[in-house]
């Protein structure tokens, strides 16, 4: 298997056209032409907008916003990161897609759903946390607000990891929580964070602000490599984490949490 020192992550920041599959998919076609990464990250629910209207959005396992993130991810030969409204035995998921060029494919469907926002009431909440296998990095996906809760997303002996990608739909009122979070769960797992959020408004009329980030082992936010208003590209470095990580050790000295 392909081991990468060096990774470069493109945070796609844009205005989602609202439960609107195809004109997401023909807007993303022209941002994203020719561009080069190892993996592109999308915003929560990147075919829809964060909608409830399920019997308008959802779409079946593996179906046609999938279909699309595996033929990008082949076209541009990048990881193809983002979630989809999915239907699967009578039960609505907000599902998470990492799609490799390679074709090989990881599943994570949320585990925290927004009760605030209705989400808890429409959606069902997956079980089982996914640990994705990447040039040789460790990643876990999380999606908006499952970025709330530390436990769930906790670095252990059990669950190692490198990186969180965190897509997202948070909204300009709540965006210090957005910032603030992303950089303490980087701080307490000694893990590269990168989170992407929506800018414009939604159809429920929320503002998005975006602020998307990257912050390292330390909880530095990362600089940009390229000036494009949409796409925020950043290049992390594994050897520069592992010295960070062996000189400090704050992992070893760690709780141990048990999920029953």
């Amino acid at each position: 298997m392909e081991h990468q020192n060096k990774l470069r992550i493109s945070l796609i920041q844009y205005d989602v056209i609202w439960e609107d599959a195809k004109a997401n998919q023909n807007y993303l076609d022209d941002l994203l032409k020719e561009h080069k990464s190892d993996i592109i990250l999308l915003p929560e629910m990147f075919a829809s907008g964060f909608s409830m209207n399920v019997d308008l959005i959802a779409e079946k396992p593996f179906g046609n916003s999938f279909q699309w993130m595996q033929k990008k991810a082949k076209e541009l030969n990048s990881a193809i990161a983002g979630s989809i409204s999915t239907k699967e035995n009578d039960k609505f998921f907000n599902r998470f897609y990492f799609v490799c060029p390679t074709g090989s494919i990881y599943i994570y469907d949320k585990k925290h759903l927004f009760s605030y926002g209705k989400e808890a009431g429409v959606y069902s909440a997956g079980d089982d946390i996914v640990t994705i296998d990447y040039k040789g990095w460790q990643i876990r996906p999380i999606v908006c607000y499952d970025l709330r809760f530390p436990v769930w997303i906790r670095n252990t002996k059990e669950n190692p990891y490198d990186l969180i990608l965190c897509n997202a739909s948070w909204p300009k009122a709540r965006r210090e929580a957005w910032i603030s979070l992303l950089k303490a769960r980087a701080i307490e797992n000694m893990a590269f964070v990168a989170g992407v959020n929506r800018i414009g408004v939604d159809g429920y009329n929320l503002e998005y602000q975006g602020d998307s980030h990257l912050f390292n082992t330390l909880g530095q936010d990362s600089e940009t490599i390229n000036n494009h208003p949409e796409i925020l590209q950043f290049e992390i470095d594994k050897e520069e984490q592992d010295k960070t990580r062996h000189h400090f050790n704050f992992l070893n000295d760690r709780d141990s949490f048990y999920f029953g």
